[in-house]
């Protein structure tokens, strides 16, 4: 009877930490996503409010709320110039957030990122390509055109690096073959820019250093559409992906079609990648560094809580990292991968530091 009773309140204090250690773990996640729908909103605000023209917030909340002051500069400025930059840099910071963490789920590696691999350079080169091309021909080249080019690139590379992976094991070495694609695919591009018009070479100069200039309603719509239909079709396979970070043969066992699976990884990063390629050029360390900032926030890998947790927090980082380049040296504009660098790297340099000390 006394063996009964200890089990049964053995049971009970089992369930008691189980409970509590779930309502901490809910009570982190509501945290980490408030603070980022905070600094969502309040980065928002500084880069309407911020620039070479000076908007006051009462200013802005009229203009976007109430529509007061329609025709005015302030007005132009704010609905054509800075609201579809800075959804722009939201959308596309969260698509390379977003790929980055496929990708790392695919080589089960924290390391392996879309700029990492030579995705982004390939998907730069072919776009400079078509650019160049067609600006001769036609003098104009679509949005959607880009995209295509730009998904192309991204599978070529990531198509070499999958041959590398079958003879390469080792994941650093891996990791060195992607970064020598890369630097391949920016010897060609380059060499090709070099021999383009003089007008096209401006153009495609600004476009492959990486920014959000120029951006305009017409492409945030296609660019929106395209990632958010990847999103949450990335958003429904949580549980698969959930279940391959266990490992293969645990994923098989919860039946997971696996050739397949790695399959819409590619294909899904890929899409994204590309996505944020044609339409702002390359940007580095953002699908390294946000994804791994993310998961320790969260404390956790889970894809159902981290998926939209990277999304929004890619987008947060990158319109931080426009709204440094736009601002530190007005009326001169940095790059967007030169800002990401800047504020990305330190985070990867801590990861390997800390992955060295497990280690060992």
């Amino acid at each position: 009877m006394q063996e009964t009773n200890n089990n049964v309140s053995q049971n009970t204090e089992l369930r008691a930490k189980i409970a509590s250690d779930t309502a901490k773990k809910r009570a982190r996640y509501v945290l980490v996503f408030a603070i980022m729908a905070l600094l969502f909103c309040f980065i928002i605000v500084l880069n309407i409010n911020i620039g070479s023209v000076h908007i006051s917030v009462k200013e802005i909340i009229g203009i976007l709320f109430l529509k007061t002051g329609e025709g005015d500069v302030n007005y132009n400025i704010i609905w054509s110039i800075r609201l579809p930059r800075i959804f722009m840099a939201a959308i596309l910071g969260g698509a390379l957030s977003l790929a980055g963490f496929l990708l790392q789920t695919f080589f089960n590696n924290p390391i392996a990122g879309p700029y990492i691999l030579g995705i982004s350079s390939g998907a730069k080169m072919v776009v400079a390509l078509v650019m160049i091309v067609f600006l001769e021909r036609l003098g104009s080249v679509s949005s959607l055109m880009m995209v295509a080019a730009a998904f192309i690139g991204s599978m070529m590379s990531i198509g070499f690096v999958l041959l590398l992976a079958r003879k390469i094991k080792n994941m650093a070495v891996l990791l060195v073959g992607g970064i020598m694609i890369s630097y391949i695919c920016s010897a060609i591009t380059d060499f090709v820019i070099t021999f383009a018009n003089d007008s096209d070479i401006i153009n495609l100069h600004s476009w492959s250093m990486g920014s959000f200039s120029g951006s305009s309603w017409d492409n945030l719509r296609l660019a929106t559409i395209i990632i958010l239909i990847t999103f949450f079709i990335t958003f429904f396979i949580a549980k698969p992906i959930g279940a391959f970070q266990m490992g293969e043969a645990y994923a098989q066992s919860m039946g997971v079609n696996i050739k397949v699976f790695r399959v819409a990884l590619i294909l899904l990063s890929s899409v994204l990648a590309a996505t944020v390629t044609a339409f702002a050029g390359p940007i580095s360390f953002v699908g390294i560094a946000v994804p791994h900032l993310i998961k320790r926030g969260l404390n956790t890998a889970k894809p159902l809580i981290v998926i939209p947790a990277t999304f929004i927090g890619g987008s947060v980082f990158c319109m931080f990292c426009d709204l440094v380049a736009r601002t530190a040296f007005a009326p001169t504009e940095l790059n967007i991968s030169t800002v990401t660098s800047i504020f990305g790297a330190p985070v990867v340099i801590t990861m390997l530091l800390r992955r060295h000390k497990g280690g060992k």
